[in-house]
Parts: structure tokens; C-alpha cells; sequence
């Protein structure tokens, strides 16, 4: 199969689909890639790198889009990605499209295979392919916030852990998942007093077997949240329904009620944001100030680290990706339910039911049947692998 890895053009996003180390295990297997010319730069991997790994190094994004069979990225297509998008075509990254209709629009238009990493699942539980990336932005959102909290920020003029005879901050985190535990354990080592919000009471048990009575937690709640948000010097939004739109926990009034100068990171705010009053924000311009509490959102943090971020995330992805190409995305699909799970586009219909509630679109299963929401014809064929030589994974000969 010929694997595609164009540069990332997001605003300030640094990170890279592909390592030189995965290309190396992609072409071992007679798989050929082809690397957009400085695709790599943001993680110190240079051109000379992937050649050497047996990548094709192409001149630009245009010439990776129409020669490859599937796409590798890491952040979702931006318009100008969208329109290189061809029928039957797999693109493979991050797509968070509950928040995003126009680019849901966009690929339903291009026919293209589109799978998300953020709704593979797995045998044992959890999203295996967003959890890395949880881990960055749950460790970053306290960094971030303890920084928005200095005064020249804009924040309350508070230091993270206090000092002796000064009490620390108080920090909220909503959502005791990746995200809420990572923040959790980085606020805690900072000297924070830290109060987790969960309405899992499994999830309250594993964070205090893990930290102890260091760690607050509360059982989520209307009262929990107003109490807890409203004397908070910081607040870190990390909850997460798959492929749905965030649910909104922390209104515009309660916003208006907290602290001048606290500050809210809003981890989920790449499926809209769990606080009313958030939007998303790039890392050239971070932040913005409602009701004098400081918002930072954004939509892309683990980029920042770009190089910790990739390899971690290469990690997670590449069996998957080892998978498609190897198989063809019809049988990887078809073999693979956790795989299969994280279809979100295919042949112009959505494919997920979650993704399709945010929409209010009808939600097709490609493998037969509904799903919840509208009635929708389902896509059974789509799985069947097609006999047209084009769509079929193509090896190198010996």
C-alpha cells in the first residue's frame, strides 16, 4: 500500500504522523511511503531521516494526497487537506468532528474512509489511541493553568503550591478519566489542594487507591460543581463522552461567579468544550478573559511538545495502521470491531452514533444494521473487500 504523511499545517502544530521508525517497519513490509519534505522538522527528524528509513520524500502536501492510498496524520484535515481527498481514499488521524460540521461535510463529500483515532477501542476498555495524547494534555493543563494564574498573565497572581504560611491553589479537575488523573498528578506534586469531580464512583476509587486522601473526590453533581468551580483558583476540564459533543458542566452564570483572575483550562475543548463560555484557542494567541476568569483552550496542546507527543502517539497508531495496510481497510475493518469503531466517514454516510447525534445526522453501520437515531439504510457491502486492483494494498516486488 502506498502510506501518505503530509505536514501538518495547523497552527503551531509541530507533531508528524509517521517517525522515521515507523516508516522503517512500514517499508520492511513492503509498504511504500512517501513523506511531504519537512514533514518531520517539528520532532528533529529530518528528510535525510525518512530516506534513510525507505521513505519517497515528496516536494509538497498535493503530491502525498493524490499518490497515496491512505492518509497518516495527526490533527484533522484542515479545508485545503479536505479538498485533496479522493473517493475510497483512507485518512487515518484525529478528527474530533462532533464540534466541527463543516468538516464533517467536507469529507462525507470527498467519499473518503475516514477513521478516527479517537474512537478506536479496545478489547480491555478505554480509547488506546487517544489515550497518549490524554496523558499530555492532562500533564500540560496544569503547567498551562499554573502559568495563566501568574499576575502578568492575567491570572489571580497565585503560586500552584503556595509556600509555607500561605495556603496553595485550589484546583478543580472535571472528569477523573486519562485526562483527570494525569492533571491530578502533576497538580498534586506541584502542592496544589486538588478536588477531582466524577460521577463514576469506580473511577473516585481508583484515583484515591492511587493517591490517597491528598486527593479530594467528589461524586459529580449540580451542588458539587457550583461549590467546588466557584471557589476554585483553577479549573481543568477533562471529561469525554467518545465521539459526542462535550457536555457542558460549567455555565455562563457560574463563570460569572468565580474569582476574578481564576483560570479555566478546557482539555475537552476539542469536542466543544465542557465550559459554556469556552472556544477553541491556537498556541499563538492562547488565551481570552470572560467575566475576568481566564480561558485557555487549545484545540492542539500535546503539539506543543511535539516530539514527546509523536512517539507516543506512533506507538498507539502503528499497529493499526501495520493493520490496514496490510489487509485493506475492508478486511482490517471487517476483523477488527475496535478498529471498525473507530470509522467515523465511509462512502458519504457517518458511520458513528455518536458523531451522528452531534450532527443530528443519520448514523449508517457498515456492518450491518442501525444504529441509535434516525433510521438510516445500512452499509453492509462497504466491508466486502472489492476486486478492483486499485483498492487493493500494494506491495513491492522482491
Amino acid at each position: 500500500m502506498r502510506i501518505g504523511v503530509p505536514k501538518e499545517i495547523k497552527v503551531h502544530e509541530y507533531r508528524v504522523g509517521l517517525t522515521p521508525a515507523s516508516v522503517r517497519e512500514l517499508v520492511a513490509r513492503g509498504h511504500e511511503v512517501i513523506v511531504e519534505s519537512s514533514a518531520g522538522v517539528g520532532i528533529g527528524a529530518s528528510d535525510d531521516h525518512y530516506r534513510r528509513a525507505g521513505a519517497r520524500i515528496a516536494e509538497d502536501a498535493a503530491a502525498v494526497f493524490a499518490q497515496a492510498d491512505m492518509i497518516v496524520k495527526v490533527k484533522e484535515p484542515q479545508p485545503v487537506e479536505r479538498a485533496r481527498l479522493r473517493a475510497d481514499q483512507v485518512l487515518f488521524t484525529y478528527l474530533h468532528l462532533a464540534p466541527d460540521p463543516d468538516q464533517a461535510h467536507d469529507l462525507l463529500a470527498s467519499g473518503a474512509v475516514a477513521i478516527a483515532y479517537e474512537t478506536v477501542t479496545a478489547a480491555e476498555g478505554g480509547l488506546p489511541l487517544l489515550a497518549p495524547m490524554s496523558e499530555v494534555a492532562g500533564r500540560m493543563s496544569v503547567q498551562a493553568g499554573a502559568h495563566c494564574l501568574e499576575k502578568a498573565a492575567g491570572g489571580r497572581g497565585v503560586l500552584l503550591g503556595g509556600v509555607p504560611g500561605v495556603e496553595p491553589a485550589r484546583v478543580v479537575i472535571l472528569g477523573g478519566g486519562v485526562v483527570g488523573s494525569n492533571a491530578a498528578l502533576i497538580a498534586l506534586g506541584m502542592g496544589a489542594s486538588v478536588t477531582v469531580i466524577d460521577r463514576s464512583l469506580p473511577v473516585l476509587r481508583r484515583l484515591t487507591e492511587r493517591f490517597g486522601t491528598r486527593l479530594v473526590t467528589l461524586h459529580a453533581s449540580d451542588e458539587a460543581i457550583e461549590t467546588e468551580v466557584g471557589g476554585a483558583d483553577l479549573v481543568i476540564g477533562g471529561v469525554l463522552i467518545p465521539g459526542a459533543a462535550a457536555p457542558k458542566l460549567v455555565s455562563r452564570a457560574l463563570v460569572g461567579g468565580m474569582r476574578g483572575g481564576a483560570v479555566i483550562v478546557d482539555v475537552a475543548i476539542d469536542q466543544g468544550g465542557c465550559v459554556e463560555t469556552s472556544r477553541p484557542t491556537t498556541h499563538a494567541d492562547p488565551t481570552y478573559v470572560v467575566d475576568e476568569v481566564v480561558h485557555y483552550c487549545v484545540a492542539n496542546m500535546p503539539g506543543a511538545v511535539a516530539r514527546t507527543s509523536t512517539y507516543a502517539l506512533n506507538a498507539a497508531t502503528l499497529p493499526h495502521v501495520l493493520a490496514i495496510a496490510e489487509r485493506g481497510w475492508q478486511h482490517a475493518l471487517r476483523e477488527d470491531v475496535h478498529l471498525r469503531n473507530g470509522l467515523n466517514v465511509c462512502a458519504g454516510k457517518v458511520t458513528h452514533a455518536g458523531v451522528a447525534q452531534a450532527l443530528g445526522m443519520a448514523a449508517h453501520d457498515p456492518a450491518g444494521g442501525t444504529r441509535p437515531g434516525r433510521a438510516a439504510r445500512p452499509l453492509t457491502r462497504l466491508l466486502r473487500p472489492r476486486r478492483d486492483a486499485a483498492l487493493q494494498p500494494r506491495f513491492k516486488q522482491p
